[in-house]
């Protein structure tokens, strides 16, 4: 009985779920104390194996910590993981796996214990298996991480990041927000605004704080722009769609392999073969010679508006939500 619960608790299994395989307290004591063959992870869990454990074995332990019995721990009914751990097990960028957040079935609370930070809630949300371990869905564990942490910009990368990644909408992100109450926290409140506006990623965040404190028009984040035969020819970081000028952001991570190169190039091709007048940076450049890459677009800016014609081009996107965010307010017009 007890392999079968080892195998499928990543060799693990709580201090219950070893009396009721018949094992006493004393030879579980014996088993895990130093040099044995258990450890001892947290209260009432125990890894079943002497070398160190994984960051799946301690993001599962800190849920069967939790978990309430008899139930299953795996099914994610009484405990689950979420907040930054959880988005690091699922591979978010910058999504931090400390500490391991989880939360607990109201009214019931489990005290905090080694890495494990719990939180009772009685809106319990669906879960998921992420390699083995109940967690809670992109969508709240981005809104949970959001709930506690404190660094404006690792709010702003992070949740850029699940959206980025198509972990979710940014309409249910902020459908999320708003159900934990949270839209109105400082660290929410930058992050919540430039996804509702467009911004899929930090350095467009960061992007659009330097556009907005210039006098250049406000652009389009991330539309969708088609010719006028309705072929799709691209979707720039932004777009000034009077002008046709369009600004992209191009960083060596994802964009300086030869095919990556290569597409960028083509991408580049198609919309200035349909007249759209294309202003080409790096995060390193926007962030260290913002100058440059204003002074760039102004010319472009002024170019696309003493043309005869505007470009045959059709921007498309997402209709913005209306948001109560009177500091950061998106400037950025509907795209139709």
């Amino acid at each position: 009985m007890i392999t079968r619960i080892a195998q499928r608790q990543l060799n693990m299994a709580t201090y219950q779920q070893l009396k009721q395989a018949g094992i006493p307290s004393g030879t579980i004591a014996g088993r895990s104390r130093p040099g044995g063959p258990w450890q001892r992870l947290l209260p009432r869990v125990y890894l079943l194996q002497t070398g160190p454990p994984d960051s799946r074995q301690h993001a599962l332990a800190a849920v069967l910590y939790a978990a309430r019995p008899p139930a299953d721990p795996l099914s994610g009914a009484t405990a689950a993981l979420t907040g930054g751990a959880a988005l690091a097990l699922l591979g978010i960028r910058d999504a931090p796996p400390d500490p391991l957040d989880v939360v607990v079935r109201a009214p019931r609370t489990v005290a905090a214990a080694g890495r494990v930070r719990t939180g009772s809630t009685a809106r319990w949300p669906a879960t998921i298996s992420v390699s083995g371990v109940p967690c809670t869905r992109p969508v709240r564990a981005a809104a949970d991480f959001a709930a506690r942490a404190d660094d404006s910009a690792l709010v702003r990368s992070v949740l850029a990041n699940v959206v980025q990644g198509g972990w979710c909408h940014p309409h249910d992100l902020h459908a999320e927000l708003r159900a934990g109450r949270l839209q109105h926290r400082p660290a929410v409140l930058a992050a919540a605004s430039e996804l509702v506006a467009g911004v899929r990623s930090i350095a467009e965040g960061q992007a659009r704080d330097t556009l907005a404190a210039t006098d250049l028009p406000a652009p389009l984040w991330n539309p969708r722009l088609y010719g006028a035969d309705g072929s799709f020819l691209a979707s720039p970081d932004a777009y000034w769609p009077e002008e046709g000028v369009a600004l992209e952001i191009d960083s060596a991570e994802y964009h300086y392999t030869r095919d990556a190169w290569q597409a960028t190039l083509q991408r580049r091709l198609r919309l200035e073969a349909h007249g759209v007048l294309v202003a080409s940076t790096t995060p390193a450049i926007f962030r260290d010679t913002p100058q440059d890459v204003i002074a760039a677009l102004r010319a472009l800016l002024l170019l696309g508006a003493d043309r005869s014609e505007p470009a045959p081009v059709s921007a498309r996107g997402h209709a913005q939500l209306e948001l109560p965010l009177p500091r950061y307010a998106p400037r950025a017009r509907d795209s139709v």
